[in-house]
């Protein structure tokens, strides 16, 4: 029998913010109505907004931070930094720590989690991004692989089309921007419930986020998660848990979970982090 009362005592899923944190799927429009990236600029201060990119993740950082820049300047954005960390040591650059000081909105683009994450954790400037987004002085936002290094733990690699087991993901340290978490993305478009369900059992204190593409899981301060976009997200809350064989198959092995709770909420879908209750509130966002 898994006992989970202990763990969320210690580990209460109850995100420290003080302005919203935009976790998004991936693939979100960039070219047409851009809803999504459009509200993370309204967020972060409209036509006095000023975004920093941070374009780590990606291959082609360089590409990537152009590609933000100019969009986020056409939303109406008053100016755009680019805060190109190509190794740890730019981590630690007093010029990008001020350009990153002066931002209202810090926008993580997509790419790799695990160059993210090793490109930023136990650095000066995580923990001056925790702390601008801790203390409201700033609105994060992260697609894909920016969304999924949200998690004190992250997934880094997974499969698909198999029943949840534990050689199904691969888990590595995320960000900690919302310690209680585990965000996965492009979530239905790739068929991901399965390698979710893998992470949270064995992770049974975390809270699973699974993110479709052109959606938005929005944390806002009060608790409440608000969905936008044009897919779905997908809650796996394992509280309710009250047995699985993890310790006890092998890895390659399906796992059985009892009890486990999956909510499917679409656009102005809420879910409360306090009360873990879901609620439909459709006059809290534009209509798509």
């Amino acid at each position: 029998m898994l006992q989970l009362e202990s763990l969320f005592a210690r580990n209460p899923v109850s995100p420290a913010l003080k302005c919203a944190v935009m976790a998004i799927g991936g693939a979100e429009d960039k070219v047409r109505g851009r809803q999504i990236l459009t509200a993370f600029v309204q967020r972060s201060g409209g036509s006095d907004a000023v975004i920093g990119v941070i374009p780590s993740a990606s291959r082609e950082p360089d590409a990537m931070g152009r590609l933000y820049h100019d969009i986020f300047m056409e939303i109406g954005a008053k100016d755009v930094e680019i805060l190109l960390v190509a190794d740890r040591s730019d981590a630690e650059s007093a010029e990008i720590l001020a350009k990153m000081a002066r931002c209202s909105g810090l926008f993580m683009s997509g790419g790799d989690q695990l160059r993210l994450s090793a490109l930023l954790d136990e650095t000066p400037l995580l923990e001056q991004l925790r702390t601008q987004v801790w203390q409201g002085q700033s609105v994060l936002a992260g697609t894909s692989a920016g969304a999924a290094v949200m998690g004190h733990v992250m997934i880094a690699s997974g499969g698909s089309n198999e029943p949840p087991n534990r050689s199904l993901v691969d888990m590595a340290t995320g960000l900690g921007i919302i310690p209680d978490v585990i965000v996965d993305q492009h979530f239905h478009n790739r068929n991901r419930l399965a390698r979710l369900i893998s992470a949270i059992s064995a992770h049974p204190d975390k809270l699973g986020i699974g993110i479709d593409e052109d959606t938005c899981a929005l944390f806002e301060p009060d608790g409440t998660v608000r969905v936008m976009g044009k897919g779905a997200v997908t809650i796996v809350d394992p509280r309710d848990v009250n047995y699985t064989n993890f310790s006890q198959v092998e890895v390659t092995s399906p796992l059985s979970i009892y009890n486990l709770r999956v909510h499917i909420l679409s656009h102005a879908d809420c879910y409360n982090l306090n009360t873990h209750q879901v609620q439909h509130q459709s006059s809290s966002l534009p209509s798509l």
